[in-house]
């Protein structure tokens, strides 16, 4: 739910041109990989109020979604860094593409960034004990 409403501002962003729209994605951004969902805005209105709403809830492990997180941090942040630089084409060709990787967890349950995650783990650039649910099948999924 969180990607969807990622998805809504940066499309907004997008389409309007609002560059304020970029620092406030790159804050939430932030806010979510520093104290997880506790006081990122869009968090909270997913997690609290639209997800129980829908009635569906399906709980992930934290380690892959933090890091799927930086990843929209890095990438939000440049693209504002950009846009303040004057180069907006490409910030907002970098908008464009968080927006694809944020659609595809919306709308068809595909974290790109925790897929990397495994990619990086299962090679071992990312301890196996870090997520011990992301390695180990047989715990149980919520």
């Amino acid at each position: 739910m969180t990607a969807a409403l990622v998805v809504v501002l940066a499309a907004v962003t997008l389409l309007t041109g609002f560059g304020w729209g970029l620092a406030i994605i790159a804050a939430g951004f932030w806010l979510r990989v520093l104290f997880g969902p506790r006081i990122s805005p869009l968090a909270r209105l997913s997690v609290k109020v639209l997800t129980p709403w829908l009635g569906r809830t399906r709980l992930v492990p934290g380690p892959p979604k933090r890091f799927a997180q930086g990843i929209g941090a890095a990438v939000s942040t440049a693209a504002a860094l950009l846009l303040a630089a004057g180069v907006a084409p490409a910030a907002w060709v970098l908008l464009a593409v968080l927006i694809a990787a944020a659609s595809l967890e919306a709308f068809a349950g595909f974290c790109l960034g925790c897929s990397i995650f495994g990619f990086l783990q299962r090679r071992g650039l990312i301890p196996e004990d870090v997520c011990e649910a992301c390695n180990n099948i047989t715990l149980p999924r919520a």
